[in-house]
């Protein structure tokens, strides 16, 4: 099937859950289908003349004369929760318009021979580090306050290499794909990486991330190489203008990682012992040869912060975002 002729058909009875969930679609910046939508099945059949690659269709809607379009993949829109037809895949109707779009991916990554379009063409990724050897430094707050708030103008992903990433709202549950599966991805499915990257995003507002490593350890085991491949892969995909790193010493390639970003940000503490781990980093960038990352690095001196938000989204307001918001501006 050429690129053009792909095709995604949407047919649901209820009217407004067919236009709800077309806008929802629609506003998404990287899918791989045109979408025709219907809310009647004599209207489907007696309109619809091109190739189908995906047909979505509501439950009740449903019969096996829809398979008259010859449509290389079905998928029912499930209302009751019972599965009444075993051989079609199905996705529950009513739970929110993201799972709804992922399992769609899930299935279309069946049949697709090429990955989404790429809609920013020429777009380079700029990667920001954040990294400190001095810990319980408010990094992954900080990390997390300006990708939240790069997110407002700019396309930006937030990924987090710590050995426990201490944040609820982003460990996964056990069933949810991680940073782990997204490498085994890269590696066995290089094809189709976009469309396994686009099902694995999760979001806080509108900054997209993935899970970290539901297991730290795993952060061990992975090789540099690995690490700058997905990287670069990611660059390459061009969807992206900012990639926030929160990064650790439990993985391998550190510094060959901080050597790739426009920007490091180093926050660290006044006491003595804080003051000495940061010495020794320092020394061992300049004896191994890395002098050019300590160039682009900034020591951000905290605010006195009387409390943090709870949750993730107040980070935008408050001490830590103003510190924030004085160093984006010297980004753009």
């Amino acid at each position: 099937m050429k690129e053009e002729e792909k095709l995604l058909v949407l047919c649901d009875e209820e009217e407004e859950y067919a236009r709800l969930l077309t806008d929802f679609l629609q506003k998404q910046r990287d899918l791989p289908w045109r979408i025709h939508t219907y809310t009647s099945i004599d209207d489907l059949m007696r309109s619809e003349k091109e190739p189908v690659m995906l047909l979505a269709v509501s439950e009740s809607a449903y019969s096996e004369a829809l398979q008259a379009l010859q449509p290389l993949r079905t998928v029912i829109l499930n209302e009751s929760g019972v599965i009444r037809w075993k051989e079609v895949p199905c996705v529950d109707k009513y739970q929110a318009a993201g799972e709804v779009l992922k399992y769609l991916l899930q299935i279309y990554m069946e049949v697709a021979d090429t990955g989404l379009p790429r809609l920013r063409q020429g777009c380079r990724t700029k990667f920001i580090g954040n990294y400190s050897p001095v810990h319980r430094s408010m990094q992954t707050s900080f990390a997390l306050t300006m990708s939240q708030m790069l997110a407002r103008e700019h396309a930006t992903l937030y990924l987090n290499f710590e050995h426990y990433a201490g944040i609820g709202e982003l460990l996964p549950d056990l069933q949810t794909l991680d940073l782990a599966d997204l490498l085994y991805f890269l590696n066995a499915e290089q094809e189709k990486f976009r469309l396994r990257l686009q099902t694995m995003l999760r979001h806080v507002g509108n900054l997209d991330y993935i899970p970290p490593m539901k297991s730290g350890q795993n952060l061990l085991t992975v090789q540099t190489a690995e690490w700058l491949g997905l990287l670069q892969k990611i660059e390459e995909l061009g969807e992206y203008e900012y990639v926030i790193l929160d990064l650790s010493e439990s993985m391998q390639g550190l510094f060959e990682i901080l050597r790739l970003c426009r920007r490091v940000y180093t926050l660290t503490r006044e006491d003595r012992i804080a003051k000495a781990k940061l010495l020794q980093y320092e020394q061992l960038l300049s004896l191994y040869g890395y002098g050019d990352v300590l160039e682009k690095t900034r020591q951000p001196s905290l605010p006195q912060i009387r409390r943090l938000p709870e949750e993730l989204e107040q980070l935008t307001r408050g001490e830590l975002a103003a510190l924030a918001e004085g160093l984006i501006r010297e980004l753009e």
